[in-house]
């Protein structure tokens, strides 16, 4: 009661800090979540984006960065719990999962598809492992893939429903559709269904949900669910610890909640960002891409209106207007630069409201 077990791993906070890329969620952010008694989650998407010779290598530059970054993130974290978000989409993704496992990560969240082969990426190795899932049916194909194929259950599973940030697993349709309550009813499914793979293996998998959950209220909802704890991205963009330019913090501080959208990634998902000069430029015309930055695995360069690596690293360096800023659907609730200690204290109490 009142803490986040993960098999051998534990925090003291009910908190899971989201993964956030390009370049949000750092060593930093991660790191400070986490020695404040959270699970910090540094995002691999695009990591080596600051480093030298990234434009030229990308991808061998990102391995090292996923080194590098670990590393520091666990200093800061003082025996905190660091894990990484490694999405499936990724280009090499079994490298990035063998890299972390290297450095010594404690955690890998994996989404933006489901990570069948995750467990023998792993295996050997004291990393624990998350799928995200959406739905009962995707939480019902990975538990019963992983269960029949390497003979286990998920350490950890992340529910991540429409109200999240970036890419999201839904259609453009459903994100239209779907209401809270019908998504509540989802989100209880789904935890049906892992805890009857829990049973079968003597485990209780601890179950987040993420998606909307901003502060101490959301955060007692989403626990009245069932949940044994919830994952938080948005909230901590707005602090001094994040990865991110000032400019991409105050461009959350500025949103408007008419302003927050679903727009149509270039890479085939629907995602959510702050409504800005360049989707509405991007709308009318492409970008002409120079150079392919080895990102997603299904990127068809060809056809695509702009580099979605462009655009990120532009946001989070501060290029607003010239890139694009994801958000979860309660961005437009930041009005202040916060310290992540005083947001943790936060929704430590969550059990006092």
């Amino acid at each position: 009661m009142g803490k986040l077990v993960i098999r051998d791993l534990v925090a003291k906070i009910l908190v899971i800090q989201g993964g956030m890329g390009v370049g949000v969620s750092l060593s930093k952010l991660a790191g400070n979540v986490a020695k404040c008694g959270g699970v910090g989650i540094i995002s691999t998407a695009q990591i080596g984006y600051q480093e030298k010779g990234f434009e030229e290598h990308p991808i061998e530059t990102n391995l090292k960065a996923i080194e590098k970054h670990i590393k520091r993130a666990k200093e800061i974290a003082q025996g905190g719990v660091v894990g990484v978000n490694i999405m499936v989409a990724t280009k090499k993704y079994e490298e990035y999962v063998k890299a972390a496992v290297k450095a010594g990560v404690d955690l890998i969240i994996s989404g933006a598809g489901l990570p069948t082969r995750l467990p023998e990426l792993v295996e050997k190795s004291k990393t624990k492992i998350a799928p995200i899932v959406s739905s009962i049916k995707s939480a019902n194909v990975i538990c019963k893939l992983w269960d029949r194929k390497y003979k286990r259950c998920p350490d950890l599973v992340v529910i991540e429903g429409p109200k999240a940030g970036g890419h999201l697993g839904f259609s453009y349709e459903e994100l239209q559709t779907i209401t809270q309550e019908q998504y509540e009813d989802e989100i209880k499914g789904i935890i049906q269904v892992v805890e009857s793979f829990g049973e079968k293996y003597d485990y209780h998998i601890p179950i987040v949900t993420a998606g909307g959950i901003y502060d101490v209220q959301d955060m007692k909802h989403a626990m009245e669910l069932g949940v044994d704890g919830v994952q938080v991205a948005t909230r901590f963009v707005t602090t001094y610890e994040c990865d991110a330019s000032d400019a991409y913090k105050q461009a959350y501080i500025d949103a408007k909640q008419e302003e927050i959208q679903i727009v149509k990634s270039p890479v085939g998902m629907p995602g959510r960002a702050i409504h800005n000069a360049f989707i509405e430029e991007t709308e009318k015309e492409p970008v002409k891409i120079k150079k392919c930055l080895q990102c997603l695995e299904h990127c068809k360069q060809k056809d695509i209106p702009y580099c979605i690596t462009n655009a990120l690293i532009n946001a989070v360096k501060g290029k607003v207007s010239q890139g694009l800023i994801f958000c979860g659907a309660n961005a437009w609730r930041a009005k202040k630069i916060e310290h992540v200690s005083d947001i943790m204290k936060e929704f430590s109490g969550y059990m006092t409201v």
